[in-house]
């Protein structure tokens, strides 16, 4: 590896990593040892995580396989403690020094465990075009902060399992509210800087998002649906005009072009992945909301939110897709033309956290093991973040050790799996917390010929809480 004393920046690099993994140890605060051990199997192993049990054969992990389950099912981590140091450590920002998070739901799917609680239907995508399906599963909602460029590099933040009795708006919007506290107790915003950009793909109501967050110093933008109506803002009220004046403006449909008005920003980029990209966009446009769902016990009237529409056409996408415009709606009002192409630019790099994703399941091994309870699996889906976190600061100190076939990669553009060839060399140098195993022997297990006699209850899938006031209900309440 080389001594880091060649360079400050790596020496700063390596104090970082060093009081970070100590932080880490001290979140521990029961099994502590047999925890960090695990996450340092994961570290340093040579190819994917496949098994659990394969962990216990890397020379990281100095004990049994009964010591790595026993500290998975019955350890302790203090969550609390670990989300503040995520804070903490400096963050990527854009351009411009601005924040930008990303918020994205990934299923741990469970589809033959029928003896672990709190699953979900997990909607995935099928093998066929344009198919989808609902598979059993525990679905966590990551929230990261997102780098400027092309990048395979997210810094997660916070992890949130969805359990039967949760509404995925009121915990996302929950899980950014305590994100953001944290980062301006951190100090990555003060007053007057940008407000911090939230971006999120399909699937979140984001209208709901940008009503509940908007005490908060950010700005939220979502994708939508292209079959979607909105309504544009009320006219101004004519002199003379008698009546109840209108609560709002004409339909904006978006798969019906003559309902368009006219433009308020047009930009053309050039992209090298895409081609031309071209942005238009409309200012104050809302929804038009009724007392249904989530606003079926808002009290008086409803809120009008209004926001920023925006279309992004491109030449071509990867693999000779036919290219669809994407529709995206910003909390932002009377945005500029700078302010709409850092819109789009930041939405394409949400698709940064499927990296994340991707490296999570195939090479770290995120959803392999087959943990019955919930608590375990957040149990080992926090030592993943803190696997993926030790990688993202030693991506200073990691050096190329790439395959005969691979292409070289310069300075600083390793990918985290190449980062995590390398660990095993930077982890020398460093200090070990955990302390050395004691001697033992193996437990007496089950007698040989005796059943066991208390088997594990098995657990309906989905969820488990109606709501108090149904819709039939409520409408005849109010009338």
């Amino acid at each position: 590896m080389g001594s880091v004393q060649d360079e400050p920046g790596r020496v700063e690099a390596l104090g970082r990593l060093c009081r970070f993994r100590l932080e880490f140890y001290d979140c521990l605060t029961r099994r502590a040892d047999a925890l960090f051990e695990t996450a340092e199997a994961v570290l340093c192993t040579d190819g994917p995580v496949r098994t659990l049990v394969d962990l216990t054969l890397a020379p990281e992990h100095r004990r049994g396989h009964g010591a790595l389950y026993d500290g998975l099912n019955s350890g302790r981590l203090e969550i609390a403690r670990l989300r503040r140091a995520l804070a903490d450590l400096p963050l990527p920002a854009a351009a411009d020094g601005r924040l930008v998070l990303a918020v994205d739901v990934s299923p741990w799917l469970r589809s033959d465990a029928s003896t672990s609680a709190e699953r979900l239907f997990c909607h995935v995508h099928g093998r066929a075009k344009n198919q989808s399906q609902l598979i059993p599963g525990w679905p966590y909602s990551f929230v990261a902060a997102l780098e400027s460029g092309r990048t395979s590099w997210t810094a997660l933040l916070d992890a949130v399992r969805l359990g039967p009795t949760d509404d995925a708006t009121a915990v996302t919007a929950d899980q950014l509210r305590a994100v953001v506290g944290r980062l301006i107790a951190a100090g990555h915003w003060h007053d007057g800087d940008p407000n911090i950009l939230i971006v999120m793909d399909a699937g979140y109501d984001v209208t709901r998002l940008a009503f509940v967050l908007a005490d908060l110093p950010v700005e939220v933008l979502g994708r939508i649906r292209s079959d979607r109506v909105l309504r544009l803002a009320k006219p101004p009220r004519q002199p003379g005009t008698n009546g109840r004046p209108p609560k709002h403006g004409p339909e904006f449909a978006l798969d019906r072009p003559a309902t368009w008005p006219e433009l308020q920003h047009t930009t053309t980029t050039n992209t090298s992945r895409y081609g031309t990209a071209t942005a238009t966009s409309w200012n104050r446009l809302h929804p038009r909301l009724t007392h249904r769902t989530c606003w079926l016990d808002h009290p008086g009237d409803l809120p009008i939110i209004e926001g920023t529409l925006i279309r992004l056409q491109v030449d071509h996408l990867p693999g000779d897709r036919d290219p669809r415009p994407v529709w995206l709606w910003s909390s932002a009002v009377d945005a500029t033309a700078t302010d709409i192409d850092r819109a789009w630019q930041a939405f394409l790099r949400r698709f940064d956290l499927e990296h994340t994703f991707r490296l999570f399941k195939q090479t770290l091994g995120w959803t392999r093991p087959k943990i019955r309870t919930p608590q375990a699996a957040d149990r080992w889906t926090w030592l993943i973040i803190t696997v993926h976190t030790q990688l993202r600061l030693a991506r200073p100190l990691a050096r190329d050790l790439r395959r005969p076939w691979e292409k070289p990669a310069p300075p600083g553009r390793l990918t985290p799996a190449r980062v995590r060839r390398g660990f095993r060399n930077i982890r020398a140098i460093m200090p070990l917390p955990a302390s050395a195993p004691k001697p033992t022997k193996a437990g007496p297990g089950r007698p040989p010929g005796s059943r066991n006699r208390r088997p594990a209850p098995h657990h309906d899938v989905g969820k488990t809480i109606r709501r108090d006031l149904t819709m039939t209900a409520h409408q005849h309440r109010t009338g």
